[in-house]
This record gives C-alpha cells, structure tokens and sequence, in this order.
C-alpha cells in the first residue's frame, strides 16, 4: 500500500508527510534517496549480510539476520542518517519533548524464504513509559530489495497510534508497506507493527534507522558501537547524532563537559565540569544566584555595622 500526499504551496515536503505521519502512524516517502547510494551501502554490507550467523530467538526470528554499528561499515550510511527530509520530520515529532534527539538504531536486516511473520509490537515499548501523550522515536526503514507482500515487507496497523491499550488488533486491518529501493517507510514508536512472512523463493533485505529522544537510553549502546576513535572520523553532525552531545541539562556528559570534548585528538587529563542548561534553567539559576549574593552582601553589611558599634 503506497500512500499519496499532496503538498499545499505553503509547506514544505517533510511538513505534508508529517501531517500524514501523524494521522496514519505512517508512511512511505517514494524516490526519497538516489537508487546507486542505496547500491552502494548495499555494497559495502554484502559480505556482513552473507557471515552473520541467523537469530536466535523468536522475536528477532530464525530466519533473519541482523547486525547494528552501520555507521561504521559504510560511509554511504550517513546519507541515510541526516537525510534532511527525515531529519526535518524527526525535528516536528521529536523536538516537542526534548532539547535535542539521538540515533536509537541503526540496524540491517535480511528475512530469508521460510521467515514466519514476526509478533506485531511497538518499538517504544522497550521504555515502559506512560503512553498517549509523547512520541519516543520514529523509525526508518529504507529497503536494499523490493519489499512486497510475499517475501516479508512491514506489516503497519493505520491508527494503532491512538491506539495503544490494545497489543493485539486484527491481522485483516494490518497494510502491507511494499516499496522499492530509494524510498523510505517512516513510522511512528506508537504504531503497531511487524515484519511480515517471507512466502517467496528470495531474500529481502533493508535497514532501519531510529531516532529516539534525548534523555532515553538507546536500544543501541551508541558509545560501544562507536568509541571515540571512530566518531572521530564522524561529521560533527554526525557524531553528535550517535550520542557525543549532551542533552541539557548535562544529561550524558563526561567529566562534567559534553561529550564530544573526547573527539579532540589531546584533552586533558584534568577537565573543569561547565554548566550545559536550557537558556530558561539557566535564567532561573542566574537570578537564584543574583538573589544569594545580593542576600550575601547586606548580611555581610550588617555585620560590619555591628562590628563598628
């Protein structure tokens, strides 16, 4: 099922698919990144799709396969990462809730012939959070095969975003997201969703890349996927994204100071701790410090007309 979106003169792409995001919980962007990048990622993972060892576990399935840390594997992954288009949607979803967002994902994954349909969930249920009020993260799913009805695409249940006190609704309504390399299924952490059951005689393969906010522990551990010495071969953007940024105020720093003072190639080994607030905390705590001297200084006026009586 492909979904059609019409862009009014008075918004912009990520806007109108944002509008559509939010009303069916999701929603495939077509032609969203050039067919020979998506080569090329595919590519420079081949040889990883073809020695990973299958799953192990119901959940993941034993008939898929699937490996993380793809920021390292390719340089053609930061082109999927900080698509500005998803990134733009990831800002009017997101950004509402926290001081800045965070990769939560970045996995590839291949449903082999005989795959059974994985168990329908909601990926912000890891979090345990109260539910109905927040989006915790969006996902990405950007295909390196067709993915169709038969060989296992996506299953999405429209709506189950306004529905999250049921974990099971009917298989009947669940849609199919079948596309082609170059485009992208976004879906919200609140939708209902599974991979589907590979019927055909060929493997699908993809990637997913997440997004999660700020102040919530990834499900993948961003600084062992990638320690300093990698992210310093990062963008700063990029590394940012990966978590080599603080969430105000100083939530994920190192010694007191963001983390991204650990992509400098000497630091040392002495580091003063720095306030990182929200400019209205900051403001609040200026005037609590203003107040404490001001108090400070008439009490100290006081003594010294005492000590002169």
């Amino acid at each position: 099922m492909r979904t059609a979106v019409k862009i009014h003169h008075d918004e912009s792409p990520a806007e109108a698919w944002t509008h559509i995001l939010q009303e069916q919980g999701w929603c495939i962007i077509p032609n969203l990144i050039a067919i020979e990048t998506v080569q090329a990622l595919h590519a420079d993972l081949d040889e990883r799709f073809e020695k990973t060892p299958f799953c192990d576990g119901d959940f993941y399935g034993p008939r898929t396969k699937r490996f993380g840390s793809l920021l390292k594997r390719s340089v053609h992954a930061e082109a999927f990462a900080r698509h500005p288009v998803i990134l733009d949607i990831a800002d009017r979803i997101l950004l509402p809730h926290c001081d800045n967002y965070q990769i939560n994902l970045t996995q590839a994954l291949a449903l082999y012939p005989g795959a059974p349909m994985q168990a329908p969930h909601r990926d912000q249920d890891m979090w345990r959070g109260p539910t109905g009020e927040i989006e915790y993260l969006i996902n990405v799913m950007w295909p390196f095969t067709d993915y169709r009805s038969d060989n296992g695409a996506t299953l999405l249940w429209s709506g189950s975003h306004r529905r999250e006190g049921e974990d099971i609704i009917d298989l009947s309504e669940a849609s199919a997201a079948e596309m082609d390399p170059g485009s992208a299924l976004v879906f919200l952490g609140s939708t209902l969703h599974g991979a589907g059951a590979n019927r055909a005689d060929r493997v699908r393969r993809g990637m997913v890349i997440s997004y999660c906010l700020g102040w919530l522990k990834p499900y993948e551990n961003q600084w062992l996927a990638y320690p300093p010495a990698v992210a310093r071969t990062f963008s700063p953007e990029l590394a940012a994204l990966a978590g080599y940024r603080q969430h105000r105020p100083n939530l994920g720093n190192y010694e007191g100071r963001c983390p991204s003072i650990l992509l400098q190639q000497e630091i040392s080994e002495y580091l003063g701790a720095a306030d990182e607030m929200r400019p209205d905390q900051a403001a609040d705590i200026a005037l609590f410090a203003a107040e404490q001297t001001s108090s400070a200084l008439i009490a100290n006026q006081g003594k010294t007309w005492i000590s002169r009586d």
